[in-house]
């Protein structure tokens, strides 16, 4: 027979448990300002626009609500002003089931916003404006070191100080978290310790081209820009075609391997990037039994759903949307 302090140490043992974020996103948080347009503006010209709102972005935070919404325990590690902006997306993070022990708020910088501009075919052009998000610094990171060292996987992306995105890839991967990648805002030159602390990196095409030097507009050069990434370092890389599907190359499997995309007719393409990263997110967490080749699928899947309406993390699917069989 068990005593009442055994029983009541096993609880507290199981609700720990259950408390432990399964995904960890390091990263930004951006209030998006949208214009929708019939066509993008050229340098220079005003246009009339047919619609404006204002929603929740940012490649950190997309990724991480994504992952929730697929039924993951998430965290969000970020930083946002002392403003209406960061109080409503602290609220939105609640709102999502996304865990706000280390969203912190600054009064040195307002909340980052993007000005997205969307056209009649989906295609945008965006204008971010960083703000708190490069304030979030490694005492921020300490702070939830046993939340990043805890978990079962660490995204994080470069809308934040880059030395901060590689102190939370070296945490979470020395201590064994699986850890994902996205380098955007592409930069030129990058610390070669992102490619060997990575599990898996992945950019689009414009990210791959500055990365690597190679053009990209066919499956065939996102496969050789995929092999020049794997020489730095790298494990396993995706390079992400849009509705093209992707492209994945891997130290274990050097050729390079298309896995397509459903055909779907497009209303936004807004965050669909961040909507496939969080979907990967979720499966390395919740189906690590399954192959590379079949989360990507599936993850290619949830991404097309989110082009087919309008707005950023508006457009997520949440599981109980989604076909069932993408999560047996």
């Amino acid at each position: 027979m068990w005593h009442r302090g055994t029983v009541r140490e096993t609880l507290l043992s199981y609700y720990r448990a259950m408390e432990v974020p399964e995904v960890v996103v390091v990263g930004s948080c951006m209030t998006d300002l949208v214009s929708v347009t019939p066509r993008l503006p050229k340098a220079g010209e005003t246009i009339h626009g047919t619609k404006f709102f204002i929603g929740f972005g940012g490649k950190g935070a997309n990724q991480c609500v994504q992952a929730a919404r697929l039924g993951a325990r998430t965290a969000m590690v970020c930083k946002v002003g002392e403003d209406s902006f960061g109080i409503n997306y602290i609220e939105n993070f609640r709102n999502n089931d996304v865990c706000t022990d280390f969203v912190a708020q600054t009064a040195a910088a307002a909340t980052g916003a993007a000005s997205i501009i969307v056209n009649a075919e989906g295609q945008n052009a965006i204008v971010i404006v960083a703000g708190a998000n490069l304030l979030l610094d490694s005492a921020d990171l300490a702070k939830a070191s046993k939340a990043v060292c805890g978990a079962k996987v660490m995204v994080c992306q470069l809308e934040i100080s880059p030395q901060v995105s590689l102190e939370a890839l070296k945490m979470a991967h020395n201590s064994g978290v699986k850890t994902i990648f996205n380098p955007a805002p592409a930069i030129a030159v990058l610390d070669e310790e992102f490619f060997t602390h990575t599990d898996i990196f992945c950019c689009n095409e414009s990210e791959a081209e500055i990365l690597t030097g190679i053009s990209v507009s066919s499956r065939d050069e996102a496969g050789r820009a995929g092999l020049a990434l794997l020489q730095r370092g790298c494990h396993l890389v995706l390079v992400t075609l849009g509705g093209e599907g992707c492209v994945i190359v891997s130290e274990d499997d050097p050729t390079p391997k298309h896995i397509a995309t459903n055909a779907v007719t497009t209303v936004d393409t807004t965050g669909a990037g961040d909507s496939f990263i969080g979907a990967l997110a979720f499966y390395l967490a919740h189906s690590p039994h399954l192959s590379i080749e079949e989360m990507v699928k599936r993850s290619n899947h949830i991404a097309s759903v989110s082009v087919q309406s309008a707005g950023t993390q508006t457009s997520y699917p949440y599981r109980k949307d989604l076909p069932q069989d993408i999560f047996s």
